[in-house]
């Protein structure tokens, strides 16, 4: 072949090769071309943290997303109708009642509040008070039995003392001291609850000695209870007492503190052989 055809040759081969490096070049330039539009973007984003969101950015969200207010309709109680025009001295009857029915949703969420709390806390109580006549029943002696009543039973109702009371049947009867059972002076519990009452709530008072002995310096709140044994036992009670101010109050409910001191009377005859009362 003459030397100038080769030579023509290898220019041309040349010339393709630089031409294809060239091409390639561009495209793979070309294919970055989105990774920087991605790291633009999520710079120009990074730089947007924290810059207040402006009032007319916060409209064009809503008006692309229409149905945001519907999916979060707690944000509206806190926005402001838009007030319409009046003259000197008229009211907007529309801004009043959109605010009467904001302050009865108010009253009403905070009502359903107290009463799923108060629900709540009977639940507790309720299975306090079941364990208290579990742990009653698997006394094994009566020893064991009014000992889980003046100890066990405080912890498991979370209380600070639990005591009973029994009252003197006359002038010759004699005592015998039991840790938790105390003295008290006859008629003291018709005192306390009147002739008929069988239950005291009392939210803020000054723990008696009398009843609670040395724990009487910390009770501040108790819960009275007349235990009718048998005809034949003299008066007793059973007194709750806690430190917490308000832990009983008067508007109570008794239904679980009666249930509770009827399983007592019941255990009371069932260790003492007594016959049930008429």
């Amino acid at each position: 072949m003459p030397e100038s055809e080769t030579q023509g040759k290898e220019g041309r081969d040349k010339g393709r090769e630089t031409k294809a490096g060239t091409n390639g070049t561009a495209k793979s330039g070309s294919d970055q071309t989105p990774d920087r539009d991605d790291k633009a973007a999520s710079k120009t984003a990074t730089s947007k943290v924290g810059q207040a969101v402006s009032g007319d950015q916060v409209a064009a969200y809503l008006r692309r997303h229409p149905e945001f207010l519907a999916d979060n309709p707690d944000l509206l109680d806190s926005q402001e109708p838009p007030a319409r025009a009046q003259g000197d001295g008229v009211i907007d009857l529309q801004q009043v009642q959109v605010q009467r029915l904001r302050d009865k949703v108010g009253n009403l969420t905070s009502l359903r509040d107290e009463l799923l709390s108060a629900g709540r806390n009977n639940l507790s109580i309720q299975n306090r008070v079941h364990r208290s006549v579990l742990a009653i029943l698997n006394a094994r002696s009566f020893e064991e039995f009014v000992e889980t009543i003046t100890t066990d039973m405080a912890a498991i109702l979370d209380l600070d003392v639990v005591t009973i009371g029994v009252e003197k049947t006359g002038e010759g009867s004699t005592w015998r001291p039991t840790a938790g059972v105390y003295c008290l002076e006859a008629g003291s519990i018709d005192a306390l609850l009147g002739p008929s009452g069988t239950l005291l709530l009392r939210d803020n008072i000054t723990g008696d000695p009398a009843i609670f002995d040395g724990a009487a310096g910390i009770v501040q709140s108790d819960a009275l209870i007349r235990l009718n044994i048998s005809e034949t036992t003299p008066p007793a009670l059973l007194a709750l007492g806690s430190r917490q101010t308000g832990a009983f109050h008067a508007g109570q409910g008794t239904e679980l503190l009666s249930f509770l001191s009827q399983v007592l009377e019941v255990s009371f005859r069932s260790w003492l052989n007594l016959p049930p009362r008429l």
